[in-house]
């Protein structure tokens, strides 16, 4: 028997909710909308064979993203508490509230880091529009440079912090929903200008036709594994995120619509990123299998290169700078949101204290890559926070989270729960096949590739 039947936000008077449909929808899709979709997304798709890499993409967003963003809303809105509190409220004295743990966890972590690489972007907004990454600059020499500068990328990090946490601080309504109506229309409107300038460049045809031509013999193992880890991280899946922005919705509202638009919009976000980025890259005869310097390295020549490069640079790393943002928040509030439920602490002492705790751990990540070299296991330690969430705490928590929706507490309940609220799109029973079986499944099979793969890498050196 479940504890939660005749649960409602009456219960909880003292709990934030959406002020709108909308706005749900926009802070939802802010917390999926990242760094994950502009910066890590294309350079995903350069290293893996362009378009053959996206149909896979787009394959596991729908068989494995879409249900588990179904299934972490609605745990959310059944219970009207953070990703702890509302496995502890399903499932009391069991110790399924690890899973929720794991997503707190992940969110304290993945911020730490997260918030480095937003830093970076912060920088190299006001680098370009500076002119400091004008034609002749050693764009290589220059992001090396900046990445091994402690006081520099310190600096960063902490103003990218101390701009998270207020907006925490505020509230949900006040604070999150306020911040991603204005954040949210304009990372779109950003993204568009890039998308028009780079697909009006002589030569990028060459481009387009990468992303948009399949070839499968590119494909590998690894591919599909990338496109697994791709789809939680810029979803926000498996990190509490979601049932968190979930428990802040009123009883009535509808969750597969909801999840829906979410998935709808971060995906076509990432999208057109690649749409922005592969077809400057080709037109200015650059690499687009670049790997994780593509954003930092390889764009920055590309704007250099191309006319109105300043003004396009800066609007590209604004962008970037945005999306991490309305990301951040996210990550910071499932966290603040466990502490301000379960220890009773105020919002803004929470938001003080978690925000500077993480800034704290953030701190060796940055100094890992300079002369400091903080190192754990012979890896940097901004590589061991992010394999430690891409394969540990991302697919564990959503693992753990599929069994138990799909069977403790059951597929068919979970999709009754959905359709009391007569969303346009009905959870037939395919819902309970995937939820049951292939996304655990799926999980599963990837976690432990992944963890092969660190094992290998970790044996070879």
């Amino acid at each position: 028997m479940h504890s939660n039947e005749s649960k409602t936000l009456s219960d909880v008077p003292q709990r934030e909710q959406w002020g709108s449909r909308v706005a749900f929808i926009l802070a939802a899709a802010g917390s999926a909308v990242g760094l994950g979709n502009i910066w890590r997304f294309p350079y995903v798709v350069g290293t893996n064979g362009g378009a053959a890499f996206v149909i896979i993409y787009l394959v596991v967003i729908f068989l494995i993203g879409y249900p588990m963003m179904i299934t972490e809303m609605s745990l959310g809105q059944k219970t009207h508490k953070n990703a702890i509190g509302a496995f502890k409220d399903l499932a009391p004295g069991t110790p399924w509230w690890i899973t929720g743990a794991l997503g707190v966890l992940a969110g304290f972590v993945i911020l730490s880091f997260y918030s480095v690489v937003a830093g970076w972007a912060l920088a190299y907004f006001f680098k370009t529009l500076g002119g400091s990454l004008g034609v002749g600059t050693d764009f290589v020499g220059t992001f090396v440079g900046h990445i091994t500068n402690p006081g520099v990328t310190v600096m960063w990090h902490g103003i990218f912090m101390i701009i998270t946490l207020g907006v925490i601080a505020a509230g949900v309504v006040k604070g999150i929903e306020r911040t991603v109506k204005f954040l949210m229309p304009a990372l779109f409107i950003l993204l568009l200008a890039l998308v028009v300038r780079s697909m009006t460049l002589p030569g990028a045809g060459a481009g387009i036709a990468f992303y948009l031509t399949p070839n499968f013999k590119e494909l590998t193992p690894q591919s599909i594994l990338g496109a697994v880890g791709q789809a939680f991280f810029t979803l926000s899946l498996g990190m509490g995120c979601m049932i968190t922005y979930g428990s802040y919705l009123g009883d009535k509202e509808e969750i597969s619509d909801n999840a829906a638009w979410v998935v709808g919009l971060d995906t076509a976000v990432a999208l057109l990123a690649g749409f922005a980025i592969f077809p400057a890259v080709f037109a200015l005869g650059f690499d687009p299998g670049s790997g994780a310097g593509l954003a930092f390295i390889t764009l920055p020549g590309v704007f250099a290169a191309m006319p109105g490069g300043t003004i396009f640079g800066a609007a590209f790393f604004l962008l970037l700078a945005v999306a991490a943002l309305t990301s951040a928040i996210s990550l910071l509030e499932v966290v603040v949101a466990w502490v301000v439920d379960e220890k009773g602490w105020n919002r803004k002492k929470a938001s003080i204290i978690i925000g500077v705790l993480i800034f704290i751990v953030g701190i060796p990540a940055t100094i890992s890559m300079n002369e400091v070299n903080f190192q754990m296991f012979g890896m940097p330690f901004f590589d061991v926070l992010d394999i430690f969430q891409e394969s540990i705490l991302l697919p564990l928590g959503g693992l753990l989270t599929a069994i138990y929706a799909g069977h403790i507490y059951t597929a068919k309940r979970l999709r009754e729960d959905v359709a009391r609220n007569k969303s346009k799109i009905q959870l037939g029973e395919w819902f309970d096949g995937l939820i049951k079986y292939l996304v655990p499944l799926g999980i599963a099979v990837v976690m432990v590739m992944g963890w092969v793969d660190i094992i290998k890498n970790y044996m070879a050196k």
